[in-house]
């Protein structure tokens, strides 16, 4: 969905704590799992969680092209967000928000580009990966949560 100037949110609520979602978005194994859009996999270069800590990363493509990716975290609040900022390519602000449901929990992705031209060129194919980002999170959070 789009919203504002440059900005997509997707929004999903996941029967699982949000201490365990929290968990999912901060643990590089788990993250690695899920992050981005189906049939992509990822190999993690360096992932350090904290303010200023950088996340580097490629993405595989199912058609084998390769993905480089090199974000910055920006803000971490435990169980209560995630911020970073995606300096490769397109670069964009995500902002992942977890609101305690009384044991569920909704995840709101906010993706927040920096020059519009970018936004309108992402925005086709961004819309449909963040939902299936967050479908793959919901598989990764009910595998564990078992």
């Amino acid at each position: 969905m789009t919203i504002g100037e440059n900005e997509l949110m997707a929004t999903r609520e996941y029967d699982v704590p949000r201490e365990l979602v929290f968990r999912a978005w901060t643990t590089p194994d788990l993250l690695a799992m899920w992050w981005g859009p189906q049939g992509f996999t990822n190999t993690f270069h360096e992932c350090d969680m904290k303010p200023g800590g950088t996340w580097r990363y490629t993405m595989h493509g199912p058609d084998g092209a390769d993905y480089p990716n090199h974000s910055v975290f920006v803000e971490i609040v435990p169980s209560e967000r995630v911020v970073l900022d995606h300096l490769s390519g397109h670069e964009f602000r995500v902002t992942a928000t977890f609101e305690d449901l009384g044991g569920r929990t909704k995840v709101t992705f906010r993706q927040l580009f920096k020059k519009k031209e970018e936004f309108e060129q992402a925005k086709p194919y961004c819309i449909e990966g963040n939902e299936q980002n967050l479908d793959r999170l919901g598989k990764v959070l009910s595998d564990i949560a078992n």
